[in-house]
């Protein structure tokens, strides 16, 4: 079973990955991981994409695929991708690269939301800087404002949480993988899911997507 996981800052792709590969016994493969793992070893690859995470720049499309081709052609089991492909190139690259193994992607799932919901989720949200623990002020507030509520320390907004650095952040994303949802949606393997539904109804959602996938596989 190979799986790709899309969607939007705040949709919850890190939560669900978890949740889905613990299910499935697959591995999950974060761009983000393979990022800070290739920089902690200060790698080749490590320092040339450690030279763009400094500047705030997005790593070049060819250096995500090369550290994530090297991922995938070591791995002997199923696998879940989150965070990758980001861009139409990335996803042609991925077939590409599937093509010569001849594999494919078995299903490609979208968490579809709408900007507003995101802007208000993510900016809603506060973390605690002593012991890291999360809240969100519609869906999970603290007991007492401002409070954590397992250590006592002071809630803050992080700066890439605030509505404007929201609203930028979809902008990017969304002139990003408009041709790559577009590219994903026109093939049979592509199923969208609200993601906007509580946590636990995602996942419900998204795994009998999985199972019918598993099922019709043991059929054919």
């Amino acid at each position: 079973m190979r799986i790709v996981l899309l969607g939007c800052p705040g949709a919850g792709k890190g939560t669900q990955a978890k949740a889905l590969c613990k299910k499935y016994s697959i591995t999950h493969v974060s761009t983000g991981d393979l990022f800070r793992s290739e920089i902690a070893k200060k790698s080749p690859l490590g320092q040339k994409v450690g030279d763009y995470v400094k500047r705030g720049t997005l790593v070049p499309d060819d250096l995500v695929v090369e550290l994530v081709a090297a991922k995938l052609d070591e791995m002997k089991g199923d696998w879940l991708l989150d965070g990758f492909p980001r861009t139409l190139q990335q996803a042609q690259s991925l077939d590409k690269m599937l093509e010569g193994w001849k594999k494919k992607i078995d299903i490609v799932l979208y968490l579809a939301m709408k900007d507003e919901v995101v802007i208000q989720r993510l900016s809603g949200r506060r973390s605690c800087p002593k012991c890291g623990a999360v809240y969100n002020l519609a869906s999970r507030p603290p007991k007492s404002s401002g409070k954590c509520d397992a250590c006592g320390g002071d809630l803050i907004q992080r700066e890439d949480d605030t509505e404007a650095t929201v609203r930028r952040r979809l902008m990017v994303y969304n002139d990003l993988t408009q041709p790559l949802v577009a590219y994903y949606r026109a093939g049979a393997a592509f199923q969208e899911v609200d993601g906007a539904r509580a946590s636990d109804e995602v996942t419900r959602g998204l795994t009998d997507i999985i199972d019918a996938a598993i099922g019709a596989g043991r059929g054919s």
